[in-house]
């Protein structure tokens, strides 16, 4: 079974950059297509990013040009860059793979972004 752990969660001001990580298990991350996800209080998740195993990335209109998904498959990584962080950006950040999820889910990083 897959294990995903994410970090680098915090409380950040509007305007702020964060930088969240995600360490996976398992032998065959380099050919997996990896998501981050958030889900806010109240709300379903949603998908925020995704990159392939050949490095191609979209993204969510309401992160475009602020965040940025990358990946090291050599660490079994993936991060997201946060930058030019808002209020609606509050919400607890996973990652899985794409776009068929692991039904095992990490335990999230929580991101903040208030005054």
């Amino acid at each position: 079974q897959v294990q995903l752990v994410e970090s680098g969660g915090g409380l950040v001001q509007p305007g702020g950059s964060l930088r969240l990580s995600c360490a996976a298990s398992g032998s065959i991350f380099s050919i997996t297509a990896m998501g981050w996800y958030r889900q806010a209080p109240g709300k379903q998740r949603e998908l925020v990013a995704a990159i392939t195993s050949g490095g191609i990335t979209n993204y969510a209109d309401s992160v475009k040009g602020r965040f940025t998904i990358s990946r090291d498959n050599a660490k079994n990584t993936v991060y997201l860059q946060m930058n030019s962080l808002k209020p609606e950006d509050t919400a607890v950040y996973y990652c899985n793979r794409y776009p068929r999820e692991y039904s095992r889910w990490g335990q999230g990083t929580q991101v903040t972004v208030s005054s």
